[in-house]
């Protein structure tokens, strides 16, 4: 079976459209230079995202230098350029940048760099009720909230006090991907939705001939190799409302969600770690390793700490606000 790097596409602030490249070097944190930026909101008292703000997506982000030779670490971050839906540009080296971003968004913000893993207070976010979490991910009010039992409990403890992982602007793990495979099948569920990959804000789109409408499901905890790097599949790509909303030249449409939570079980696409740093090519080779058939002792240990899990989820969920 043969699989490729189609696409690489970076995101220098959280949010915002990226920028496609030819080529990328990636290490533990993931890729070099990914999501440096993000918008503050000071009454929020918190980080924001295009959940809360869909205009953000409006607007799109590069660097104003290539940052290959920048360290681009936590407090150190490349200088970048943002275009705004009407078409001007501002650096956020320009004091008016918070000025001009709050007018986009309607209220007052600010463009921030990402802080140091230690300045644990500037990730912390808002405790969310049952109610603003069904609104995330287009929930009704007598549906179920979404399962995250897949999310190992360190990260769920952790994402439940900051807003994205410490040290981190990536909403979880630090690489995402996504088959133009999958992007396909749930375009043929839905022919009147466009399944744009832009929706999707992947790091790395993948050509694959392997079998099955959604390929990288097949991926959880396999290794994939390519030329100067390993990374390793995670997690399925849990997916909220942020697809359905408006960006560049794609409209509003509620139905690709809609078609994702009805064909796929709200997911699309796979978290990933990077086992081994190196710089990635777009027309890299990927070689899907998958992990042994778990024996029947460690199948088992593993079902009962799903159950324990998803027991701990649900009595979190009971001490929630429901408004």
């Amino acid at each position: 079976m043969a699989s490729t790097i189609a696409e690489i596409w970076r995101y220098p602030v959280k949010s915002m459209a990226g920028e496609r490249l030819d080529t990328v070097a990636i290490a533990e944190r993931g890729m070099h230079a990914d999501r440096m930026w993000a918008v503050r909101d000071p009454a929020l008292g918190s980080i924001t995202t295009a959940r809360r703000q869909p205009a953000l997506l409006l607007c799109s982000a590069q660097y104003d230098e290539d940052p290959a030779g920048h360290p681009a670490v936590p407090g150190n971050a490349p200088d970048v350029v943002i275009t705004l839906p009407d078409g001007t540009e501002v650096a956020s080296s320009d004091p008016q940048v918070h000025a001009r971003l709050s007018e986009v968004v309607g209220t007052k913000v600010r463009l921030e760099p990402m802080p140091p893993p230690s300045e644990k207070e500037l990730y912390r976010g808002p405790k969310e009720t049952k109610a603003e979490i069904r609104a995330t991910f287009g929930l009704a009010e007598d549906e179920p909230l979404p399962d995250f039992s897949m999310f190992p409990l360190r990260m769920l403890n952790e994402l439940s006090r900051y807003v994205t992982p410490l040290g981190s602007l990536a909403d979880s793990y630090p690489i995402h991907l996504i088959t133009r495979t999958s992007l396909a099948t749930m375009a043929d569920l839905a022919p009147g939705s466009n399944f744009d990959v832009r929706r999707f804000r992947p790091n790395f789109v993948i050509d694959t001939d392997e079998g099955g409408s959604l390929p990288e499901n097949s991926w959880l905890e396999a290794e994939l190799a390519l030329p100067n790097a390993l990374l390793r599949g995670e997690i399925p790509t849990l997916r909220c409302v942020m697809p359905t909303r408006q960006q560049a030249d794609l409209a509003t449409d509620p139905d690709v969600m809609r078609t994702v939570a009805k064909h796929a079980r709200r997911c699309l696409g796979l978290y990933a770690t990077v086992e081994q740093g190196g710089v990635v090519h777009v027309g890299d080779d990927l070689r899907v390793r998958r992990a042994a058939r778990p024996s029947r002792p460690a199948a088992i240990a593993r079902a009962g700490k799903n159950g324990l899990k998803r027991g701990v989820l649900r009595a979190a969920s009971a001490f929630m606000p429901k408004e």
